[in-house]
């Protein structure tokens, strides 16, 4: 199939000659004409000097028959429009946008365009490694869908839950368990399975109950378990 690039990076690059080494044609845009010198010779050819959001540049392009579109610039705004834009006038269907600042990063998925933060999300996964157990850091979340109802976290199995199984968590708490970490190991635990100290879940829940989850997985057994 035929994709467009904007923002020939690092990563654009990157991904111009990935997707090319599997099939795919590709066509990138940039502003800046000295930035296709990352690309192969053969990428270089059907590159495009242009902004991503300006029609001519991304028909230029080949939007029109382009069956998905990246906006890897190092521009939130520009990356953001040029995706609205594919999907909304030229209709592709599969978009995702890279977006530095975390806020709008959020705001965007839940307008339908999937993004990529790296930053904000990055730091966090260090931070939960470094100091684990700190305050507002365990249910940070990994993973947002695109309507941002519904996200991905992760957190350390608290005391009380240590020797209770999986399906009392799921029946006591609104949350799923994707999956768990023991010792280093990555675990797709059944209901059945009993939780060790030391386990770290790796939760799926609803936005709007992740506020009050931390406290609750917290709580004492007697109090919240209902066993």
């Amino acid at each position: 199939m035929h994709i467009v690039i904007l923002g020939c990076g690092r990563v654009g690059s990157t991904l111009a000659h990935t997707l090319e080494d599997m099939g795919h044609t590709v066509a990138v845009i940039d502003r800046d004409p000295d930035a296709f010198r990352r690309l192969r010779s053969s990428t270089a050819k059907t590159a495009v000097h242009g902004i991503g959001h300006d029609r001519d540049a991304l028909i230029a392009a080949g939007i029109a028959s382009a069956a998905a579109f990246a906006a890897v610039s190092s521009g939130d705004n520009s990356n953001i429009i040029a995706a609205r834009v594919a999907r909304e006038v030229f209709g592709v269907e599969n978009v995702v946008a890279r977006i530095y600042d975390p806020r709008r990063a959020e705001v965007y998925q839940r307008l339908g365009i999937p993004t990529v933060g790296t930053v904000r999300w990055t730091a966090d996964t260090v931070l939960r490694r470094l100091v684990p157990g700190s305050e507002g850091l365990e249910l940070a979340p990994l993973w947002r869908d695109p309507s941002g109802s519904l996200l991905m976290t992760e957190a350390p199995l608290s005391h009380p839950w240590v020797g209770q199984r999986v399906e009392q968590l799921e029946s006591a708490l609104p949350l799923r368990v994707a999956y768990l970490s023991r010792g280093g190991e990555i675990l797709l635990p059944r209901g059945d399975e009993t939780m060790r100290a030391g386990d770290v879940l790796h939760i799926l829940a609803r936005a709007a109950d992740i506020d009050g989850l931390q406290a609750r997985l917290s709580a004492r057994a007697s109090e919240d378990q209902g066993v």
